[in-house]
């Protein structure tokens, strides 16, 4: 009967540490550079477009858009 308690106890003290939510407010990209500025590095960069350039960096938005690439309509509905 002590083990059974014992065990009953350690099982609900695994379960409610499950139930903690850790803090998330240091995740993600700290950059306060905009999107147009770029990464620097010339793989991710595509040709025609300079980084800096928020102008040619709406063109290509605009671009990749009319060519079908639009994640949100190609999504299943």
């Amino acid at each position: 009967m002590r083990t059974l308690l014992l065990l009953c106890a350690l099982t609900g003290a695994i379960a409610l540490s499950a139930c903690g939510e850790s803090p998330q407010d240091k995740a993600g990209i700290r950059s306060d550079k905009p999107a147009h500025a770029g990464s620097g590095v010339a793989a991710f960069t595509d040709t025609g477009w300079k980084a800096g350039d928020q102008a040619s960096w709406s063109n290509h938005l605009k671009a990749r858009a009319s060519y079908g690439m639009n994640d949100h309509q190609r999504a299943p509905k």
